[in-house]
């Protein structure tokens, strides 16, 4: 059985960092394309960034050159360094993994809390 679980998020003020985290238990971690989604309330979920095992990254026009997606695959793990924050960034942010050999088969994390204050 595979899950991601994730940690960080929180309260920051604009201009501030926060760096998210997100473990892939139960599968091997290189068979995933691995991302982050974020959904604010009464908008839709997003695509933020995602990162390929080629290290390939693709991220949404509003977070580029701030957010920076890495992963580690000696520790089954993925992370969001986003920096220079914005209150337009404010919503739930999960960790997403899907199987590269398996199209339909789509995993999330729990979701984490992400405010940053004016």
């Amino acid at each position: 059985q595979v899950g991601l679980v994730q940690s960080g998020g929180g309260l920051v003020q604009a201009g501030g960092s926060l760096r998210l985290s997100c473990e892939v238990l139960g599968s091997i971690f290189s068979r995933y394309l691995m991302g982050w989604y974020r959904q604010a309330p009464g908008k839709e979920r997003e695509l933020v960034a995602q990162m390929r095992r080629g290290g390939s990254t693709d991220y949404a026009d509003s977070v580029k050159g701030r957010f920076t997606i890495s992963r580690d695959d000696a520790k089954n793990a993925v992370y969001l360094q986003m920096n220079s924050l914005k209150p337009e960034d404010t919503a739930v942010y999960y960790c997403h993994a899907r199987d590269i050999y398996s199209i339909n088969t789509r995993y999330w994390g729990q979701g984490t809390q992400v405010t940053v204050s004016s």
